[in-house]
């Protein structure tokens, strides 16, 4: 197929291209992942990295942080976090005779919540109308979150001392789970290597801006779908809710974040419409973390990614039209 790309989507292209470029200098190996982390940022969604800890977790949220321009806070989740080391919490001020709103830790543009299964499941919860609504709300007064607002939550994997599961209703707000593993022999050897030339976090540049990545939003949004991938999307989302191995299939707002994700995987692949295999590209980030399996695919010894690898095969992959995808 023939494709030409407007001059904005262009921009965003190449704007990406930066931001991905930058991050390599400080988390070496692990292209895959700071890709989809930025497919995530550009698709509007938060971000839940679940990995072990000391495999570069935080290093990639400053890094992007740093080279998108963007306002960066951390906070440790440990049992004894609040809701309102969160979301802030108003205080009285002697001098003015008046409450003043205190900002929490979510007060920002990139926020890392670090650990987020180590605290409370109130303080979980805190997050959910932040993540969602892009607000939050303290003694009945709102407060509406910068813009752009990115959430970037790590989590060990349960079973690790102290952790707990995450509900259901929480794991949804993530527009996808991803995982960055061990780096390979040759990749941790680059990795000494580099500590020993002391490549750290100042190395990486700025190179969008927020206006910019606002901007790159908005680009993204308006990549064309045809009916037949809108139709391939639904059928995929239906088939993980009829699946015998499956006992809670992927929410609408699942739906709509596969739709998101395969947009903006298009438009780094070079492309002004979304393809099937768009949507296969980001299927299983977008679903692993919202399906619960049943207890037949524990006794069948199937794992979340055997049983949406045979989803993905079991549904007819759409032919699109060339002149209709452009």
């Amino acid at each position: 197929m023939v494709q030409k790309l407007s001059p904005e989507q262009v921009r965003v292209l190449q704007l990406s291209q930066k931001v991905i470029a930058e991050v390599k200098k400080v988390i070496i190996g692990k292209d895959e992942t700071i890709i989809k982390v930025l497919l995530s940022i550009l698709a509007g969604g938060h971000i839940l990295l679940e990995d072990i800890p000391g495999v570069g977790k935080t290093t990639l949220a400053l890094a992007l942080s740093k080279a998108l321009s963007l306002d960066y806070r951390r906070l440790q989740f440990t049992p004894d976090v609040l809701p309102t080391d969160v979301t802030g919490f108003m205080i009285y001020n002697k001098a003015t005779g008046e409450f003043e709103y205190k900002q929490g830790a979510a007060m920002t543009n990139l926020f890392l919540a670090d650990e987020i299964n180590r605290t409370s499941s109130k303080t979980q919860s805190a997050l959910l109308e932040i993540m969602e609504e892009g607000k939050v709300t303290v003694d009945g007064t709102t407060y509406q979150m910068p813009d752009p607002y990115i959430v970037i939550a790590t989590q060990n994997p349960i079973g690790s001392i102290g952790t707990q599961s995450l509900p259901e209703s929480q794991m949804d707000r993530f527009i996808v789970r991803l995982s960055m593993g061990y780096p390979s022999v040759q990749n941790e050897i680059e990795m000494l290597r580099s500590k020993q030339n002391q490549v750290s976090i100042d190395t990486v540049n700025s190179v969008v801006s927020a206006a910019e990545l606002i901007e790159a939003k908005k680009v993204v949004e308006n990549i064309y779908v045809a009916d037949e991938v809108f139709e391939y999307i639904v059928r995929l989302s239906d088939a993980t809710r009829k699946n015998q191995f499956i006992k809670l299939g992927l929410s609408p707002r699942g739906t709509i974040a596969l739709l998101k994700m395969a947009k903006a995987t298009a438009l780094l692949k070079g492309r002004d419409y979304v393809t099937p295999d768009d949507v296969c590209y980001a299927f299983k980030d977008v679903t692993g973390h919202r399906i619960i399996l049943s207890s037949k695919a524990r006794l069948s010894s199937l794992d979340c990614d055997m049983v949406l690898k045979s989803i993905i095969e079991g549904v007819v992959i759409p032919k699109i039209n060339s002149k209709v995808a452009l």
